[in-house]
């Protein structure tokens, strides 16, 4: 390098890192700018949100220490957690919404199941998918009336047990604690059907067809495509089926429980769910009623945060 040449590149130097240190000052700056309105923007809706959720979420925990008619409320104090958790007949109704969610893997497994014939475009698929979509086009109180019919004394299982030759086996499955909570966990499986078929349907038409055309070439049979190639891709898709499968499970039950059983026999199906339905409505004790609402919430919390971490994307991709 000649000496010219030297003299020019120190000269430059100082030059580039001005203007090396401006463009950061810039670009700093603009970021700071772009987060203040992004607050600043964002605010509107943080004010609904707490209008609409943080005020009544707040009134509930108020209220659930509080012995509350629905014109009064007489201050008792956070003790209503300690009494409640001592309480049996809570624990019987908790353990009423554990039981349910035995449910939720035959609630997505058989959808899936369902949702891979009708994607192999089996005789008649256009048919049976209207069919299995059914339940998804009619009303909880539609299905818990006709399961109501269903599993009674004189309804249309005990008839069918009869013409087959096992009515010694008809009974009224409503009228036990434990049967009563299984024919209900039987009509949510029905209910769920339609609604996880249809995404699982999605999830495989998303699929690229060379990679099950190319599974063929290798000589595996449709089941090991369906588990080796098809379902590791639906992974997204199957937890999103969990997901909106366990939310059902623990707030949406109130219809066919009001119609099918009225949470009877005893406590045998009352969910938390409907607990707080019956401590509001039935007893008129509404600061119960609120009690049980803020732990359902905090149970329904608790299970989306978790569901969150499942869903989170990872580097795997995998689970």
């Amino acid at each position: 390098m000649s000496l010219t040449e030297a003299k020019t590149a120190t000269a430059i130097r100082p030059a580039v890192r001005r203007r090396g240190r401006s463009g950061r000052a810039a670009h700093s700056r603009l970021s700071r700018r772009r987060r203040r309105a992004g607050i600043l923007l964002s605010l509107p809706a943080l004010a609904l949100v707490v209008a609409l959720i943080g005020i009544p979420v707040g009134q509930a925990v108020y209220y659930s220490m509080t012995q509350w008619n629905g014109i009064t409320a007489t201050w008792i104090g956070p003790s209503v957690y300690t009494a409640l958790f001592k309480d049996p007949i809570f624990w019987r109704v908790v353990e009423n919404n554990a039981l349910l969610l035995l449910a939720v893997p035959f609630a997505i497994g058989i959808p899936l199941v369902i949702a891979a014939l009708l994607n192999e475009h089996v005789r008649g698929w256009r048919f049976f998918r209207s069919v299995y979509f059914l339940p998804t086009a009619i009303s909880w109180v539609v299905i818990g009336m006709f399961a109501q019919r269903f599993f009674a004394a004189t309804g249309v299982l005990n008839n069918l047990l009869s013409h087959v030759g096992f009515g010694a086996s008809a009974t009224d499955m409503l009228a036990g604690e434990h049967s009563a909570l299984v024919a209900l966990a039987i009509t949510f499986i029905w209910s769920m059907v339609g609604t996880n078929t249809i995404i699982f349907l999605t999830g495989m038409a998303t699929l690229d067809p060379t990679l099950t055309e190319a599974a063929r070439v290798d000589g595996l049979s449709r089941t090991q495509i369906f588990f080796r190639v098809t379902l590791p891709l639906l992974t997204r898709f199957i937890q999103f089926s969990f997901v909106i499968t366990v939310i059902s499970a623990f707030s949406a039950l109130f219809s066919l429980i009001f119609v099918m059983t009225s949470g009877g026999p005893g406590f045998g199906t009352t969910t938390l769910e409907f607990f707080i339905y019956q401590a509001g409505f039935q007893q008129v004790q509404f600061g119960t009623a609120a009690l049980y609402g803020v732990v359902l919430f905090v149970i329904m919390a608790i299970a989306g945060l978790v569901q969150l971490r499942l869903i989170k994307p990872d580097d795997g991709g995998g689970w």
